[in-house]
């Protein structure tokens, strides 16, 4: 390990983006990682950003699960190198990106998995809301759906892809997909528990947690 776990708050560069297309999001994320895998010692990165609407598969996902023809379609797909099956953003829908370097917290892939898990329920906990985790499934569910849905890149122990949190966006594109291969557990938008809720909200909470879980301390990055 190259520093003590929590010794002290590491330095976290927050980019907090509007809408953002999936691809040129994507490779930012590679650079941002390349960059880190070349010098470990910059400091942490999270991105959080809205997508238009847009289809990933994890790098083993089943086409089984997709409605439409891979092949023949008219919606932008990607294929990426995040574990986990097909999923959907869009706007309404926050996406965050935590490009962390693993050595200075625990070289642990399930650790990781549950500090993002915990640091969603925390933020739906501000909310009134209970997010609960379902054994042997990765994401947070509220009342049995699916809000928030994790998948996850680690190369040398630095970490892309991450969460999507369900805030109020048009939830019809999961109609296409089996949302993450999950036949018998239904998605959900936060508004629908919380009508007027908003993403700029939801960001400055997402943030807080963030910093909170991860034992960092941000900074607004432009």
């Amino acid at each position: 390990m190259i520093g003590n776990t929590f010794s002290k708050l590491r330095a976290c560069s927050l980019y907090n983006q509007k809408i953002m297309p999936y691809a040129e999001a994507l490779a930012w994320q590679r650079a941002l990682l390349q960059e880190r895998i070349n010098n470990p010692n910059l400091e942490d990165v999270l991105i959080l950003v809205e997508h238009p609407s847009v289809y990933t598969l994890g790098q083993g996902a089943n086409p089984e699960f997709l409605k439409f023809d891979l092949n023949n379609n008219p919606y932008e797909v990607h294929r990426i190198e995040r574990g986990g099956e097909v999923t959907y953003h869009c706007p309404g829908q926050i996406v965050g990106y935590p490009i962390l370097n693993l050595h200075y917290y625990h070289q642990d892939l399930h650790w990781y998995l549950r500090q993002l898990e915990e640091m969603l329920i925390r933020v739906l906990k501000d909310y009134g809301l209970v997010g609960a985790r379902i054994p042997g499934l990765t994401g947070v569910w509220v009342e049995g759906r699916k809000v928030a849905a994790i998948g996850i890149k680690v190369k040398r122990w630095i970490t892309m892809h991450g969460f999507s949190l369900n805030v109020n966006p048009d939830m019809s594109g999961f109609a296409n997909i089996i949302p993450c291969g999950i036949i018998d557990k239904p998605v959900a938008s936060l508004a629908e528990w919380i009508p007027d809720i908003s993403c700029s909200e939801i960001r400055i909470k997402i943030a807080q947690s963030f910093a909170e879980v991860f034992k960092v301390e941000y900074y607004h990055a432009k």
